[in-house]
């Protein structure tokens, strides 16, 4: 089965032109804005001077978050917003809508982390982590898309995913199985909005000095109640290294300003992880070998 667009090579689609450049007026809606890389892309947007619209599930520091642009508050609001529920997504999106009329930018940024592994299968854990990182793209973009389609001016959607996205290294966990599909999700999206005037970004970080490693503080109760991964097990052992890794990982304001350049140039890509290449490398590798190995036979 060909998996080949009908009208256009997906390399073509690649070098199509930028549709974003001018940032200055224009509005911006940002999740997970309270903190970490979406607090970083709050302010790298305002400053460019675009107004921003935050929006979190954690409403003390989302009211803090705002209070931090100083000078640049009275171009920005903040919006208590669930992205797991799309009728919250819906309701923040009219609520920017009120107060910056149009939107061009879209920041699908929320995410949370989650232990699994095949020690501890937590069906509740893989649905909050599931509905958070890979539904609530889909929201923001469901509750967006048409919105920035109909006024016409461009725009552009970013979509915060992650070197877990690309490579396995974290084994059987709904936080890399979120972020393959986000990543393919993008990618699908980067192709079907190009001739729309609209660019898609799919941020794919390492390691980044934020709280996703206390990501459990802002589970809701429907998700049940949350058991970390025990100590002695693959997960718990992860989950250590990684909160251990984070606190000296790159500063939020790097993805940021990366973000914000590929916005610029129009690049579907956004890495700040070059070290990481090998790991990416021989996934890709192993996947080659496996296809030669077929042809082969």
């Amino acid at each position: 089965m060909s998996c080949a667009l009908p009208a256009m090579t997906y390399g073509s689609v690649l070098r199509r032109r930028n549709v974003i450049r001018e940032l200055l007026g224009k509005t911006a809606f940002v999740t997970g804005g309270a903190s970490g890389i979406g607090l970083a892309l709050g302010k790298g947007l305002a400053e460019a001077g675009m107004h921003v619209m935050l929006a979190d599930i954690e409403e003390p520091t989302l009211a803090a978050a705002v209070a931090s642009f100083g000078a640049a508050r009275s171009q920005v609001r903040g919006v208590v917003c669930d992205v797991a529920d799309p009728a919250s997504v819906a309701r923040a999106a009219e609520a920017a809508f009120a107060a910056f009329g149009k939107v061009h930018v879209v920041c699908n940024n929320a995410g949370v982390a989650g232990g699994s592994g095949i020690d501890d299968i937590s069906l509740d854990t893989w649905r909050w982590v599931v509905d958070v990182n890979l539904m609530g793209v889909v929201h923001g973009i469901q509750a967006f898309l048409p919105h920035i389609r109909a006024h016409g001016e461009g725009g552009h959607i970013v979509n915060t995913a992650s070197m877990a996205g690309l490579q396995t290294g974290l084994g059987f966990s709904p936080y890399a199985a979120s972020k393959f599909a986000v990543v393919a999700l993008s990618e699908g999206l980067y192709t079907e909005l190009r001739p729309h005037g609209i660019g898609v970004s799919v941020v794919c970080p390492g390691f980044v000095r934020t709280d996703i490693h206390r990501s459990a503080r802002n589970r809701p109760q429907r998700y049940g109640p949350w058991r970390p991964p025990a100590p002695d097990s693959k997960a718990g052992r992860l989950a250590r290294l990684h909160a251990e890794l984070q606190s000296t990982g790159l500063d939020a304001e790097v993805i940021a300003r990366r973000t914000l350049d590929a916005m610029r140039a129009d690049q579907l890509y956004v890495f700040t992880h070059p070290e990481m290449h090998a790991e990416v490398k021989d996934r890709f590798a192993a996947i080659v070998a496996a296809m030669d190995e077929a042809a082969a036979r």
